[in-house]
């Protein structure tokens, strides 16, 4: 049972337990200017200028701030793995209530041990050339299956897998999942690795895992993992941590990319941009089709032209053409002819008629023939007593000659 207490105890707010604290820190000298020692860890440089962080030693850590009015006069440029001395106050953040390192100053004393055994490692496996360029292979440049080495419930998963299905929906991606932080991690990521080169079905293999700390990266700075990179049949392209954060792994890719999102892009070309440039390729191939049938065109009417002129039928109906116009001369000329011998004949027959003795006779002439019917041209072919037939226009006389016939001299009369 619980006995009433002999003095009262004043109830403080979590607020008032947190400004009395302040005050106390505040107030001590030790820790309002005070040179802090550790590694750093979690380094973090958020857009305001600010910069946010961890120092650590083996037993405890602790959080930094550096304000941005300071953070440009630093000496040097910090990075995960450095051993520094940070010099400032501590203070109570109030909305967490929790502590924390305000740096004014920052020394170098010193890289962390980790970071000396990311350089030693790095200086030793370059040195065995799995890092020469030569080494390094090209990316496919439209995969149809994509293998995946990360942890199947990590912020990157989704990332690569967002990204890959904006850009190239009909990938395929096959995922061998594996830890990517702690001990456990780097003999699975080297299993996942030997996964995917024994399927043989991924054109390119994405190892990645989302940012972190120097020792939330370490697995990717594993020998092993570096060596089952190298020897990976299949192309590798790396997306780990931050853009500011490089492993081993990276060092080994064929091609490292800044983050995992960076590292789908860079694996898929982007469908909408494929559908433009095929659109473009479509355009110009239609063109030079036209063009060229435009061309092709022209040169089959120019042959068969020529072969027109050549052919035979053309030579045919060139002929039937020519003789047509023979004809028509030939019908001319005999026409005219006919014509000429019509006008001729018309010409004669009235010469003819003319000469006709029937003309000769409507002119008044006499045809006088003897009774033998012998034609007298002559007086002296006829005597007195000769019965004479005289032929005149419209019939014909018979007489007889009374006396002797009398011949003209001179415009007179002579005896016979």
């Amino acid at each position: 049972m619980l006995q009433p207490l002999l003095f009262p105890v004043k109830t403080l707010s979590v607020s008032e337990i947190t400004r009395y604290l302040r005050a106390l820190f505040e107030s001590d000298e030790i820790l309002s200017d005070v040179w802090v020692q550790g590694e750093v860890s979690n380094l973090s440089r958020p857009s305001s200028g600010h910069i946010y962080f961890t120092l650590k030693d083996a037993f405890s850590s602790i959080k930094c701030v550096i304000w941005k009015q300071t953070a440009w006069r630093l000496p040097l440029t910090l990075q995960n793995g450095m051993a520094v001395e940070a010099h400032g106050g501590v203070d109570i953040y109030e909305r967490d209530g929790q502590y924390q390192l305000y740096v004014d100053a920052l020394r170098l004393t010193g890289e962390g041990a980790l970071y000396q055994e990311f350089l030693r490692l790095k200086t030793r496996l370059e040195a065995e050339g799995l890092f020469a360029l030569e080494r390094k292979r090209p990316l496919p440049e439209q995969p149809s299956a994509i293998g995946l080495v990360t942890s199947s419930s990590g912020a990157a998963l989704q990332d690569i897998l967002n990204t890959l299905k904006r850009r190239f929906p009909l990938v395929q991606v096959i995922l061998a999942p594996c830890a990517v932080q702690g001990e456990d991690a780097p003999p699975q990521i080297v299993k996942s690795l030997a996964a995917l080169n024994a399927q043989n079905q991924a054109d390119v293999i994405i190892v990645a895992r989302g940012g972190g700390s120097l020792e939330d990266l370490w697995a990717f700075n594993d020998e092993g993992v570096v060596r089952a990179i190298t020897d990976s049949q299949i192309p590798v392209i790396t997306g780990i941590g931050h853009e500011t954060d490089f492993t081993l792994a990276d060092f080994a890719a064929d091609v490292r990319a800044a983050t995992p999102t960076a590292a789908a892009e860079q694996v898929v070309p982007d469908a909408a941009e494929i559908k433009v440039k095929l659109s473009d390729m479509a355009n110009l191939l239609s063109a030079t089709i036209r063009q060229i049938c435009g061309a092709q065109r022209g040169r089959v009417q120019d042959s068969a032209r020529r072969l027109e002129l050549q052919s035979p039928l053309w030579r045919v109906r060139n002929d039937r053409q020519h003789i047509d116009e023979l004809q028509a001369r030939i019908a001319n000329n005999q026409t005219h002819r006919l014509e000429l011998m019509r006008s001729n004949l018309v010409h004669l027959q009235k010469r003819l008629v003319n000469l006709s003795p029937q003309a000769v006779l409507q002119r008044g002439y006499a045809i006088i023939k003897t009774a033998e019917g012998v034609l007298v041209k002559s007086v002296r072919q006829v005597h007195r007593g000769d019965v004479l037939d005289i032929r005149v226009a419209d019939g014909a006389i018979l007489s007889k000659v009374l006396t002797e016939p009398t011949t003209e001299r001179n415009g007179g009369i002579a005896d016979g």
